[in-house]
């Protein structure tokens, strides 16, 4: 992969290098979750409930930008795993409210140092500039392609 874009296309689209730089951060990151028997998956809404525990299965779904469907059974393999509870309140049997076990939140101690030791590994030799520059591009292009008029269309 890395003479892939060194040599052969030195010139490619963003997308590509984007999509290629996320695949390896997420591979590392992987690799680091596996060892605490936390696939990858589960880590996103792990982030979410880490801030926002008692949160609805609908209302996490929309924050981590899937479906309900998959959200639901990524949810009953946390279960199954003892990280989340999922309950309903008498007042509203509608709503399904996540909610962190004990087990789930201690893991916010083990496996953000993993993600962090993953940024630090893709950053290194990268100035705090570059790096401040990557971030407010990134964060621009975001930007852009939420206001694009064609997914807007389409959706």
């Amino acid at each position: 992969m890395l003479r892939h874009w060194h040599d052969a296309v030195p010139n490619d689209r963003i997308a590509h290098l984007v999509k290629d730089a996320t695949r390896a951060l997420l591979r590392s990151l992987q690799a680091r979750l596996s060892a605490h028997n936390v696939q990858l998956g589960h880590w996103t809404f792990l982030r979410i409930l880490w801030e926002q525990d008692g949160v609805t299965k609908r209302e996490l779904s929309v924050e981590a930008g899937v479906s309900e469907p998959t959200t639901f059974i990524a949810l009953r393999a946390m279960e199954a795993l003892g990280y989340v509870t999922l309950s309903q309140r008498a007042e509203n049997r509608k709503n399904v409210y996540v909610f962190l076990t004990p087990k789930g939140r201690q893991l916010k101690g083990k496996l953000v140092p993993l993600a962090e030791d993953v940024n630090a590994i893709a950053l290194a030799g990268v100035s705090d500039k570059d790096v401040r520059i990557v971030r407010q591009t990134l964060l621009r292009m975001i930007d852009n392609l939420a206001d694009d008029g064609a997914l807007n269309k389409a959706g």
